[in-house]
């Protein structure tokens, strides 16, 4: 009796672990199932973004990516073109870097690390030539190391902001932001900031449409309505 109540408290234990696991992964059971906005009908932007001109600026990574293996595309980006769609922006634009980070997730790891830990300033191949037509930029980007990626700092304090509102988005492990995007306005000069918004990549990999759900209800919350 002893040995068998032994293996079936191992048994237990070992399953109490991996529903821990997978209750701290995330639970895709939690995200909507429905978008507040129509996206079948015209969407309108909130009163005071009314005449203004919209940039979505994001930084995204191909190559292996956590949890979801090797992507074409970028978890940011696909939420990109999604709030560019739904938003019906006037520009999308890629922050991309002279040298590209490695393909392989771990040594991509080890390169962002060492980046953050200098505060490095990685130097760009893109460059927005018409930065001032635009007054409301959607700026997305994954979260590394809890933090920004080191080259959307570049983009930053490679333009002046004065005027113009920074709506940050971003993609993780989890579906929050870190809190690091409340520091944007001291790098990029004269900006003003609105509500962000984060989700969990591997949801956006995986289920793009339902994440397109809960990008619409994001930007009801900024005033988009039908």
């Amino acid at each position: 009796m002893k040995k068998f109540l032994l293996i079936f408290c191992a048994v237990f234990a070992v399953l109490a672990v991996g529903c821990g696991n997978i209750a701290a992964n995330g639970d895709e059971s939690d995200h909507a199932d429905s978008a507040v906005l129509d996206l079948t009908r015209p969407i309108h932007p909130p009163a005071n973004f009314a005449g203004k001109r919209v940039l979505v600026a994001f930084f995204s990574r191909t190559g292996e990516n956590f949890e979801v293996g090797v992507i074409e595309k970028g978890n940011t980006h696909i939420v990109a073109e999604q709030i560019a769609e739904i938003t019906h922006a006037d520009k999308i634009f890629e922050i991309q870097t002279v040298t590209p980070y490695p393909a392989d997730y771990q040594e991509m790891t080890k390169v962002a690390k060492e980046e953050k830990a200098s505060s490095a300033r990685p130097l760009l191949a893109t460059h927005m030539e018409d930065m001032a037509a635009y007054d409301v930029i959607f700026l997305g980007y994954p979260i590394w190391y809890q933090d920004l990626p080191m080259p959307v700092y570049t983009f930053l304090e490679s333009y002046d902001f004065t005027g113009k509102t920074i709506i940050p988005f971003c993609t993780g492990s989890g579906n929050a932001m870190s809190g690091m995007e409340e520091e944007i306005p001291h790098f990029a000069k004269g900006a003003q900031m609105e509500k962000g918004f984060g989700i969990q990549g591997k949801f956006v990999h995986n289920n793009p449409d339902q994440a397109k759900l809960e990008v619409a209800n994001w930007l009801s919350t900024l005033g988009y309505t039908n």
